[in-house]
């Protein structure tokens, strides 16, 4: 008897294999949304956060729920309002008279898929305290530690319109986040392909998406994509990428120079190279290109930039500024 063949992390046609099962079983429930699909996969494969921005209604939800059930991993949806407390996230404590004793109660951030809906209506405390779990893979609850499930991917959203009862949200926890993408309205066409998969019952409470690959796939797409070889020309060629944003007067059209009033840390350096190896291995290759880069700029530094009161008042945005940034660095 021939014993089952274990993938290599070096196996490319089995990280195919996973990407291409995963793209389906999300393209089977949300239309189109490709930009979308593409940030939420590079989130799988590095281990980082997505922060999602958008009107109500464009499948944030089911995009979400989609990517956890089809990994097998356990989902959560936290909606996030001003009375939400910290213990109603992370979990706590609570007295059982039976064994006159205080229990542990882990809380819905126990995930491989977690879901902060419309984040910015949470307080500062309660923002707060998802740092621990983003950056750590922990919480703490009465001085005990408690890992997070792996793969963890926490998905947040915050809606650019209605600000009425919101709280921005500061720059070390929009720093936590790989990617920031920016979704965008379906064309008629699409519209009218959601009408009829709903017709069919295709988003019918009951109507789960099936697993297609499991979690030890997951990490083993997240190893592969670790081992993508960038070179350091590409490296440095991203450290630039970044290193102007902090020295726009150097680089930069004075008149967009002086929006900026801080630039992006290195950390956005380093979420630049780790979201540019899972892009190639999405792309079916095991090495990065400047292409990915460029592609990934605006995702990882929009929500990075602070850009001043002038800016705010010209209506000119971060990606103004990061186009510009990338027109003034030399391609390797």
């Amino acid at each position: 008897m021939t014993a089952a063949r274990i993938p290599s992390d070096h196996d490319p046609d089995e990280a195919q294999r996973i990407v291409r099962a995963l793209s389906e079983a999300f393209s089977a429930k949300v239309v189109g949304q490709e930009h979308l699909r593409e940030s939420l996969l590079i989130g799988l494969l590095t281990g980082g956060h997505i922060l999602l921005e958008s009107v109500p209604g464009l499948a944030k939800t089911t995009a979400a729920r989609v990517v956890a059930e089809s990994i097998d991993g356990v989902f959560r949806r936290i909606q996030c309002t001003p009375d939400l407390l910290p213990s109603d996230i992370i979990g706590t404590q609570v007295y059982d008279a039976a064994t006159t004793s205080f229990v542990t109660q882990l809380g819905p951030v126990h995930a491989n898929v977690v879901l902060l809906d419309e984040i910015n209506r949470s307080s500062a405390k309660t923002q707060s305290a998802m740092l621990e779990a983003m950056e750590e893979r922990q919480t703490t609850i009465a001085g005990t530690v408690y890992p997070i499930p792996e793969p963890f991917l926490v998905i947040a959203t915050q809606n650019p319109v209605d600000q009425e009862g919101t709280y921005a949200l500061s720059e070390a926890q929009t720093d936590r986040f790989l990617l920031k993408e920016i979704v965008q309205y379906p064309s008629p066409e699409q519209e009218v392909e959601v009408l009829s998969r709903r017709d069919a019952g295709l988003y019918d409470r009951d109507h789960r998406t099936p697993p297609v690959v499991g979690l030890e796939d997951i990490r083993h797409l997240q190893r592969v994509a670790r081992q993508v070889h960038m070179s350091r020309d590409l490296m440095l060629y991203a450290s630039r990428l970044v290193g102007v944003t902090r020295d726009p007067g150097n680089h930069l059209p004075r008149q967009i120079a002086r929006l900026i009033e801080y630039g992006a840390s290195p950390r956005a350096t380093i979420a630049l190279c780790t979201s540019a190896r899972a892009l190639a291995v999405l792309s079916g290759r095991n090495h990065v290109i400047p292409g990915d880069i460029a592609d990934l700029a605006h995702r990882v530094l929009q929500h990075r930039l602070i850009l001043g009161f002038e800016a705010a008042s010209a209506g000119v945005t971060a990606n103004v500024v990061i186009e510009a940034a990338l027109q003034s660095v030399r391609v390797p």
